[in-house]
């Protein structure tokens, strides 16, 4: 996540901030990730790559980049033209401090309540290719593996997979209980609203 959340905030800020034709590029790159369904790209690079952590990062990272860039870049549209960009500009001070003095504070809160709400996403993406036989090979233990070895002791021992079960769904609706707190602390906008 935060691999991703760096090249994401990056791309977000220099697109939303120069516009023009590099805006349009790498729009159309993000539309184009897009429209390719998560899981079926995760299935192929890791079938592709091989089973492995470093492969399971480097899937996550390729996809959720964009959802940072979105984001980000929305917002810099519309900090662009704000009284603390302009003045910047008219003292002088140069584009690479305004980008990363004053733009990138500014939506710093918004990546990290994107990085939270992605989490429990990317730990389900990650469980599911386990399960699969495609993620992180053994011995090294993962939700999605020990739920794959537990299916076949359901009628025998159905705790084996039901108790991993449990502490997955509770770990990723913790997760996302956090990133919707922390939405609802670090955006000004509903602490106006509840007031």
């Amino acid at each position: 996540m935060i691999v991703s959340g760096l090249i994401g905030i990056t791309i977000g800020i220099v697109t939303g901030y120069f516009g023009g034709w590099i805006d349009a590029v790498l729009s159309r790159i993000i539309d184009t990730f897009l429209a390719i369904p998560f899981i079926l790209l995760a299935i192929s690079l890791v079938a592709i790559l091989g089973p492995s952590l470093q492969n399971i990062i480097l899937v996550i990272v390729l996809r959720t980049w964009i959802v940072y860039a979105r984001v980000v870049r929305g917002e810099v549209l519309s900090l662009k033209e704000s009284e603390f960009v302009v003045g910047a500009r008219a003292m002088g001070c140069k584009t690479l401090r305004i980008l990363a003095v004053y733009l990138f504070p500014s939506v710093i809160s918004t990546s990290i309540v994107i990085a939270t709400l992605y989490l429990g996403r990317m730990i389900i993406i990650e469980s599911a290719l386990s399960f699969l036989g495609l993620g992180v090979p053994p011995p090294t233990p993962t939700w999605g593996g020990i739920l794959a070895e537990g299916r076949n002791f359901l009628d025998t021992a159905w705790w084996i997979a039901l108790f991993p079960g449990l502490v997955l769904m509770l770990v990723v609706l913790s997760v996302n209980l956090l990133g919707d707190w922390l939405r609802d602390v670090l955006d000004p906008r509903t602490k106006r609203l509840t007031d």
